[in-house]
């Protein structure tokens, strides 16, 4: 005997779950069932003509021959969740006799080429897929009313049955927005409650949503969305600037962004001329001459006096008084979040006027709380290297590129945290004074930060390393490993690596030894 069911939507999911089940445990096999739907219940192409011109309701259950007892991977409803939505006729029987079949043939589980089970994937990935081009491609226009606030209107043209299992996102991501969405096939609509708390409340759609009223209607058509509007002009002006030309794959954009959908993209229109232009556009830009950042950070001196203990006092002409200006002005420096944790600022120390600077990454957790640089682990080797080296700390001038320490906690534990380019590049100006009243003659460069600093650019410390490098003003500046990064290598490899670091520091031999001659 033939069953006809009619679901009560085209999306509805727990109908079609109780239909299944009460005709699963009744042994309905799927032959004998045929899923209509408010939009296709006027034909059936399976349905004999008898029973087509009976136009019966549906046809009643046999009694169950026993209780039956059946479960499904729950991979299962999350697939059905899915499926309901597509546009195939058919997705509802398909969905039953998979049902039927995984009951029945407990080896269907595990038979991921099952032409059902394929097809019923297939499907699901195209309804996801669906889902997520609505979420990106949507655009509101602002339709004026009075006495009321902007109604946001959108086009849209779904592939599938979505626009019901889409609209919470939209709730959610513009809750206080007054917005639409027309389709073909339905439109929503969303109002925010109200602000008044003397208000009548509003009508909740869905407790799971902010407080609002969520309604849908009928389709409607291209020509009831408002035109384009100045907020567009303003779109498309800043879209056009942040085109990269470079970064071009027209390819890739085709298959993230569908032709299908431009003509509802108000971007779409430059999309032509922007990429004829993109070969021309990257040939200016690799022959254009580099360009130097602007500095938008107070100049050193104007820094210093800032925030010396007091204002508008002229930073003074003896080096190590306007050291120990600086120093002052570093604890008071918020320029960046770094020193607001840190305990205290860590200034660099030695001979004024020495031949040589060390310059390495930050402060680590000892020399935060002694206020001295390379005075922890690290420096522990630092100094194991210059006296291996023949050297004297004391004929040298030792500082860091940032000079507040960063780091994360790990329960109890400060754990050292690289600081970042923006962080580095609002200390530079410190590390620049420091320069100044010291007046060295060549740089040393422990890591990658340090490197940057000094140079002017990114530098790849291992490939660059034991090389003298040519700075700003003509700057000396020999490229090594922190020690740091000894202290974390592969213990059996650290005596070639201690070696290999020698052999780096040892570039500078002479002008450190011109420093112990004085």
């Amino acid at each position: 005997m033939r069953h006809t069911v009619t679901l009560s939507s085209e999306t509805d999911w727990p109908g079609f779950r109780s239909e299944a089940r009460r005709l699963l445990a009744h042994l309905v096999p799927p032959e004998d069932v045929a899923w209509h739907t408010p939009a296709g219940a006027a034909e059936d192409l399976f349905v004999p003509i008898a029973d087509s011109e009976q136009k019966r309701p549906a046809a009643p259950v046999p009694p169950a021959q026993g209780a039956m007892n059946f479960v499904v991977p729950p991979a299962f409803l999350t697939l059905c969740e899915k499926v309901v939505l597509h546009q195939d006729p058919a997705r509802f029987a398909l969905l039953y006799r998979l049902l039927w079949r995984l009951v029945h043939e407990r080896a269907l589980r595990h038979d991921p080429l099952d032409a059902d089970r394929t097809r019923a994937r297939h499907m699901m990935q195209a309804v996801r897929r669906d889902l997520h081009k609505m979420k990106a491609f949507v655009r509101f226009r602002p339709l004026e009313r009075e006495g009321e606030p902007p109604l946001h209107v959108a086009w849209f043209e779904p592939d599938h049955h979505i626009v019901e299992a889409v609209a919470p996102f939209f709730v959610r991501r513009f809750t206080a927005m007054h917005w639409a969405i027309l389709t073909p096939e339905c439109s929503v609509q969303w109002t925010p409650a109200q602000a008044d708390p003397t208000a009548a409340p509003q009508k909740a759609s869905d407790a799971s949503l902010p407080p609002g009223e969520l309604r849908f209607g009928p389709g409607a058509s291209r020509a009831d969305a408002p035109p384009a509007d100045a907020g567009e002009a303003l779109w498309l002006t800043y879209y056009a600037h942040i085109f990269n030309p470079a970064r071009l794959k027209t390819d890739m954009m085709r298959k993230e962004m569908p032709v299908k959908y431009w003509h509802n993209l108000p971007e779409a229109a430059l999309i032509a001329p922007l990429t004829a232009q993109a070969t021309e556009r990257s040939g200016r830009m690799v022959e254009a001459a580099p360009t130097s950042p602007a500095r938008r950070i107070v100049q050193p001196v104007q820094q210093a006096r800032a925030l010396d203990p007091h204002p508008g006092a002229a930073l003074p002409d003896d080096p190590k008084a306007a050291l120990a200006a600086l120093k002052r002005a570093t604890e008071r420096c918020r320029e960046c979040p770094i020193g607001a944790h840190a305990t205290q600022s860590v200034m660099g120390e030695g001979p004024i006027h020495a031949a040589l600077m060390v310059v390495g990454e930050q402060p680590g957790e000892q020399e935060d709380l002694v206020g001295r640089p390379f005075v922890g682990p690290a420096g522990q080797l630092f100094n194991r290297a210059v006296a291996e080296l023949g050297w004297s700390r004391e004929h040298f001038f030792v500082t860091n590129a940032v000079k507040h320490f960063k780091f994360e906690l790990r329960g109890k534990r400060r754990i050292h945290k690289t600081p970042g380019q923006r962080e580095a590049a609002a200390c530079l100006h410190w590390l620049e004074s420091e320069i100044a009243q010291v007046r060295p003659r060549a740089f040393i460069a422990l890591g990658a930060t340090a490197a940057r600093a000094l140079v002017g650019r990114p530098v790849a410390v291992t490939a660059e390393r034991g090389q003298w490098l040519e700075g700003p003003q003509g700057r000396r500046v020999l490229i090594t490993l922190h020690p740091s990064a000894l202290l974390r290598g592969d213990p059996a490899e650290r005596d070639e690596a201690w070696r290999a670091w020698l052999e780096d520091l040892a570039q500078a031999s002479d002008i450190a030894s011109l420093e112990a001659a004085r």
